[in-house]
């Protein structure tokens, strides 16, 4: 069922049995989200998929009129899936006095790393999430742990704003040659393509250092951060660290992506 507007939604949840799972994302579907649904399907009774493409987690120089907008292959995933209800609104639907003058304050995390570069990104992404939150009224809300500082800022907001909501996490999904799944990915040529696998092999060193290398051998590469932090809270990694996390993020042509890895520190290994 395609649900638009907001009393549609409202329709179609009443008639949702059980438990409730929604799946947030922004179109040009791939297996990574499908990866989310079918962890959705397998933790509640019903699942809502969302497809809204947030102009607020846009910065003014980015790719929003760019962002691949695959809306009947979309569809046609969510069917595959089982996704009971799509709900895709437009932008006067979900922000209908125009852009909110009020918004989510991601806080300092949303300062640091990828919201160093993006201004205002994550303070958009926690606006959104939380209108859509409320909207779908789900028990569980699932998210991949490809954006790791997403999903770490949405955790915080659900628990320090009480949202009563359960937040699930899902590996990253990666096609065989290593590359995280992004609906990005589309953008890139053949050459671009195998420029960007050196971000999934410089964080799988374990070390940044090592990862460092990995990322200078590409010349074509911007390279915006390559980080170690704490995997519980996000301060820079220290001895004290058990388990971090390691993100990069970096350019290929006009091509932005970010990637991220576990890194068990006592031993190096990575997850």
């Amino acid at each position: 069922m395609i649900v638009r507007s907001r009393s549609e939604l409202a329709a179609a949840r009443r008639t949702l049995p059980g438990t409730v799972a929604v799946v947030m994302t922004m179109g040009a579907l791939h297996e990574g989200h499908a990866a989310l649904m079918r962890v959705a399907r397998e933790r509640a009774d019903s699942v809502i998929a969302t497809v809204f493409v947030n102009p607020l987690q846009f910065g003014p120089s980015e790719d929003l009129n760019r962002y691949p907008r695959t809306f009947d292959a979309d569809v046609a995933m969510c069917e595959r899936e089982a996704v009971d209800v799509v709900f895709a609104p437009d932008v006067d639907v979900m922000y209908p006095g125009g852009e909110p003058s009020i918004r989510i304050s991601a806080g300092p995390l949303g300062d640091r790393l990828e919201g160093a570069h993006r201004p205002g990104h994550f303070d958009g992404v926690l606006t959104v999430v939380a209108k859509l939150l409320h909207l779908t009224r789900p028990d569980i809300a699932v998210f991949g742990e490809k954006d790791g500082q997403q999903l770490a800022l949405i955790k915080r907001m659900v628990r320090d704003l009480d949202f009563g909501v359960e937040i699930v996490g899902v590996p990253t999904v990666r096609d065989p040659d290593g590359l995280a799944m992004s609906s990005r990915n589309a953008y890139l040529s053949a050459a671009e393509r195998e420029s960007a696998l050196a971000l999934s092999r410089a964080l799988h060193t374990g070390d940044v250092a090592a990862a460092r290398a990995v990322l200078d051998a590409k010349p074509d590469l911007v390279v915006d951060y390559l980080a170690l932090v704490d995997d519980e809270t996000w301060e820079d990694a220290s001895d004290a660290t058990a388990i971090g996390r390691m993100l990069v993020a970096a350019r290929v042509g006009r091509t932005r992506l970010i990637d991220n890895v576990q890194v068990h520190l006592g031993t190096r290994d990575v997850g």
